[in-house]
């Protein structure tokens, strides 16, 4: 029996961030393995899934999408949560 030593069969480290912070317009997440991620807030605000911002179906499935409107002040970001084990919940 030969010992695999390519690290092919060895869990892969799971990925979690280690500095999480608002630069600028953007919330900057470092990571684990070295590497960032710099997102948008106003992208992240506009992508919200809620019932509120993105609608939800009724019975038949039909989608209701609300009209949301938008201030200087919704792309702003006053703090996070984190939810959960993995989840990230910006406020």
């Amino acid at each position: 029996m030969e010992l695999d030593t390519s690290g092919a069969n060895m869990p892969a480290m799971p990925l979690e961030p280690t500095n999480i912070q608002q630069i600028g317009d953007e919330l900057a997440i470092a990571w684990n393995d070295g590497t960032e991620l710099f997102l948008k807030l106003e992208v992240l605000r506009r992508a919200c899934p809620c019932a509120v911002c993105g609608g939800e179906p009724d019975v038949l499935g039909d989608v209701s999408r609300p009209h949301v409107t938008y201030t200087d002040k919704s792309f702003q970001l006053a703090g996070f949560d984190f939810v959960g084990g993995y989840a990230l919940q910006p406020r």
